[in-house]
């Protein structure tokens, strides 16, 4: 089975923004993102389209950073975890995820929760 899980544990193949494909789907997700607060206005198409975690990218966490100062492709491979960065992500994750319990119809926190509430599970794969 195919997986695509990112540094801090979201899960790419459940993400509604990596999935969108047509116009509409990336303006409901753009929608979606500004109603959650994972942005301050609704933005573009183009701005919300999802281009993929890189190493060039900055990391919200540090994980970028931290995996590549400690030689390790993920933070399971690390000597240090679970650390303080993996407890902070999970602390804010767990913010987040009340948050979209109390916006989001059940379907849209159904799709959320796969996606991005499953960090710790991810993370120690």
């Amino acid at each position: 089975m195919e997986e695509r899980i990112t540094l801090c544990g979201d899960d790419c193949l459940q993400c509604p923004r990596y999935n969108a494909r047509t116009p509409e789907e990336l303006s409901r997700v753009a929608e979606l993102w500004y109603r959650v607060g994972w942005r301050d206005r609704i933005i573009s198409n183009e701005e919300i389209a999802c281009t993929g975690c890189s190493s060039h990218k900055q990391c919200t966490y540090g994980l970028v950073e931290c995996t590549r100062a400690h030689q390790v492709e993920k933070c399971s491979q690390c000597s240090r975890f679970p650390c303080g960065k993996t407890d902070e992500l999970l602390s804010r994750s767990a913010a987040w995820q009340e948050r979209c319990r109390q916006v989001c119809t059940a379907e849209e926190y159904a799709v959320l929760e796969k996606a991005f509430f499953q960090k710790e599970n991810n993370l120690r794969k």
